[in-house]
């Protein structure tokens, strides 16, 4: 069995990888281990390290579940941010006798600037095997929709809602749960409530991913935006009486800069506590 390392991260969903992947699995039995380095935001004052973790492994979830549904054998792990770095540690721990490195385009690719196939070959003798992504161009082969709840994270109406969408065609669907504060109960409750969801929409067989995102709602979902190729937003939040997003047009801001569809499901949240 050939042992293949994916090395990719905005690019991991592109259609033009997942065709290699499949060729290449066509072509002779492989195992593929997908490494996806991690990725700084560009939004707010503060960089929480779990946020930034967190991003990285939805790519690395969503890539093994392409590869699960192909009934391909697959594991993957979240990198160094220097993607070199991030190969060579995968490499240090196995080894690999192919090489496969997803990026954009040579001008918009700051991985090819740096010369990243040739060191990676020199340092590890594998072949080398490029694959450009041109995602502004070609999209990608489904739809992202964000999805943005906290407190109604786990709550029927939202569910209901994705579900709806999911019936539309091919989708993908990434929740970002704005972490309530630092507190490390309040992380664990909001892991709770993003777990139930994904568990959820996993039942209804929907391809979902999640993680913890800012405090700050807004900040989160921008973040997200730069993260990951989305198509649509969806927003949840308690009632307009008692949702702190609501009260401050955190519906209307994210509408406004983001130039995406946004939808908002009010749901009535079993917990008290701070609104969402």
């Amino acid at each position: 069995m050939a042992n293949i390392l994916v090395l990719a991260n905005e690019t991991i969903g592109g259609a033009a990888l997942l065709e290699r992947i499949r060729a290449r699995a066509a072509a002779g039995v492989a195992s593929f281990h997908v490494v996806v380095p991690t990725m700084r935001p560009r939004h707010g004052n503060v960089i929480y390290d779990e946020v930034v973790r967190d991003s990285a492994q939805v790519r690395v979830d969503l890539a093994l579940e392409f590869m699960r549904d192909e009934g391909l054998e697959g594991s993957g792990e979240v990198g160094d941010p220097d993607p070199f770095n991030a190969a060579m540690d995968a490499a240090a721990l196995r080894h690999f006798d192919e090489i496969i490195v997803s990026t954009l385009p040579a001008t918009s690719s700051n991985w090819l600037k740096r010369d990243l196939l040739g060191r990676l070959h020199n340092a590890t003798g594998a072949p080398v095997e490029h694959v450009v992504v041109d995602i502004d161009r070609d999209g990608l082969p489904f739809d992202v929709t964000l999805v943005v709840a906290n407190q109604t994270a786990a709550e029927e109406q939202l569910v209901q809602r994705l579900r709806a969408l999911a019936a539309q065609g091919p989708r993908r669907f990434i929740v970002v749960a704005p972490q309530s504060s630092v507190d490390g109960s309040a992380v664990k409750e909001t892991r709770e409530r993003l777990r139930k969801l994904l568990a959820s929409l996993d039942a209804s067989d929907i391809v979902a991913a999640g993680m913890i995102g800012d405090p700050d709602p807004y900040t989160a979902t921008m973040n997200a935006i730069q993260y990951f190729h989305i198509s649509e937003i969806v927003i949840s939040t308690l009632p307009g009486d008692r949702s702190k997003w609501i009260a401050d047009k955190l519906v209307e801001r994210v509408q406004s800069h983001s130039n995406l569809p946004v939808q908002h499901v009010e749901s009535n949240a079993s917990v008290e506590g701070l609104a969402a």
